[in-house]
């Protein structure tokens, strides 16, 4: 049984979005409420959002996938991306920690190289490459770029 239903996200819906992208620790860049699909609750609250985030006129990106910590493990992040995926133009790039790339291959993305990557991709890479040398986290969770043709 599902306790969700999946919408295309309203402007209403964009302080939601904003605070789940913050706990979720992700990309606060680009965070326009129109590209959005979200995942609600029976009681109307937001607890999941996605969107499909273009980079240029080629270049687009799966990103912002978070779930609200009280709804994990119930399908919604899956049903995000399928959402997302059904009608999107290839080729298809997202970025996500290392330790990600095993849910992201399940939907047909593989993990590429920097030669392979846009450049606004590199950039990312690069600059992210810098900032973990410098922070030595210790996690060992780097940045992976991954593309679904």
């Amino acid at each position: 049984m599902t306790n969700y239903t999946l919408r295309p996200a309203r402007e209403t819906d964009s302080p939601s979005i904003k605070q789940l992208i913050y706990a979720g620790e992700i990309n606060p860049m680009g965070l326009d409420w129109k590209r959005f699909v979200v995942a609600v609750s029976p009681n109307g609250k937001v607890v999941g959002c996605g969107q499909l985030k273009p980079h240029g006129k080629e270049t687009l990106e799966l990103a912002s996938i978070v779930v609200s910590s009280g709804y994990r493990n119930q399908g919604i992040a899956r049903a995000i991306i399928e959402h997302l995926l059904a009608d999107s133009p290839r080729p298809l790039y997202l970025m996500c920690r290392s330790r990600l790339e095993p849910l992201y291959e399940k939907f047909g993305f593989r993990s590429i190289s920097s030669e392979e990557m846009p450049r606004y991709f590199q950039r990312i890479s690069k600059l992210a490459g810098w900032v973990e040398t410098f922070a030595r986290s210790g996690e060992g969770d780097g940045l992976s770029v991954m593309k679904l043709q």
